[in-house]
């Protein structure tokens, strides 16, 4: 059979979000109602779901009243999944699914979908870069629980940390950002990586989360540095970053340092801070409220003048390509069920052990 006879699905997992202002609630306690979420046993979880659902609804509502009355992940997920598809349509028979994970569209309402479509294979790919068991490993479980369908193989991407395609997405946003600048202000610019904070006893169990984050913030900045040596009308820039964390809910301790503790450094240390939401590939409302409005006006608060937030990748085109690559991988790998980027080769050391590929092999970081 050969690659434009043979059918594959490939799905794209993601978080999903509210589509009108009464779906917060619902969509909150889905969320927490989650075990990788929350991972005490039933019905406790159910009751604490219901509990911090309804507490939390109107200042969730009231985030989401700052962008139109609903979250635009969907929206957003389905543009990448037509982008992809056409990208996929020049090499093969490729059809590509949207599932969310917290509100529609359920795995429960595709799996129907995809059945009917008649794949030879499926290949699921989250929208999560990093690998993390609250994320991709909650998203694939869904699939699994909803998907009865068991003739038909099925190939995770664990995680693409480190992709050249994904990498280069982000650099090249980065540079497009730093060209924005004025000259006598780039020496004063610190570059801030965020990522979605997680609490830190899951990193403690061996979740591959926050290393995968650092790695992809390295590669980013080995990147930017070639780039900007590349084109000779870039001023040189000893370039300074750090990595950090947003979103934090509850009491619990979060990964470190936070969002909130950059800025107030960058305010101390008269730097101009630039944003990049490094481990988001579309935007939300984490991005749109909680970046573009919430700490700018911390920022400003604080005396910071100047405040700039770098674009999410969403349907730009090498990351698309990048997308694109992986699915295509999984044909010179046909004996591997889970990949790492394009590479059945696990890139987690050995100590974390919520790492999904059980197929250890270090390619390049094993410490």
């Amino acid at each position: 059979m050969t690659k434009f006879n043979h059918k594959t699905a490939v799905v794209l997992l993601n978080l999903g979000g509210p589509d009108k202002l009464e779906s917060v609630e619902p969509f909150l306690f889905n969320l927490f109602n989650d075990k990788a979420i929350i991972s005490l046993p039933q019905p406790l979880r159910f009751l604490i779901a219901k509990l911090i659902s309804s507490r939390r609804k109107i200042k969730a509502q009231n985030i989401y009243k700052h962008i139109g009355g609903k979250s635009p992940l969907l929206d957003i997920t389905l543009s990448q999944a037509d982008s992809l598809e056409r990208e996929l349509s020049f090499d093969g028979n490729y059809k590509v699914f949207t599932i969310m994970r917290y509100w529609h569209p359920f795995s429960k309402e595709v799996a129907q979908k995809i059945k009917e479509y008649q794949p030879d294979q499926i290949i699921l790919l989250p929208l999560y870069p990093q690998f993390s068991s609250t994320t991709t490993a909650s998203s694939v479980k869904d699939f699994a629980d909803n998907f009865f369908e068991t003739s038909i193989p099925i190939k995770i991407v664990c995680c693409y940390p480190n992709h050249d395609d994904f990498i280069k997405s982000h650099a090249l946003h980065i540079n497009q950002t730093l060209n924005k600048i004025e000259d006598k202000d780039l020496s004063k610019i610190r570059l801030l990586f965020s990522a979605h904070g997680l609490p830190q006893k899951v990193i403690d169990k061996g979740d591959p989360y926050v290393f995968q984050v650092e790695e992809t913030s390295k590669k980013t900045m080995e990147f930017l540095k070639d780039l900007r040596k590349l084109n000779k009308n870039s001023p040189e820039l000893d370039l300074e970053y750090r990595i950090c964390y947003q979103s934090k809910v509850g009491p619990l301790k979060w990964t470190t340092p936070s969002l909130e503790q950059e800025v107030r450094s960058v305010a101390l240390d008269k730097k101009i801070p630039v944003i990049i939401p490094i481990a988001f590939v579309s935007d939300h409302s984490e991005t749109l409220v909680e970046l573009d409005i919430e700490y700018l006006e911390f920022a400003k608060e604080l005396g910071v003048e100047k405040y700039y937030r770098v674009p999410s990748l969403n349907i730009e085109r090498n990351f698309i390509q990048g997308l694109s690559n992986i699915v295509k991988s999984t044909f010179k790998n046909n004996d591997s069920a889970i990949f790492c980027g394009e590479n059945p080769q696990r890139i987690c050391p050995k100590k974390f052990t919520l790492c999904p590929n059980s197929n250890f092999q270090t390619k390049s970081c094993e410490s």
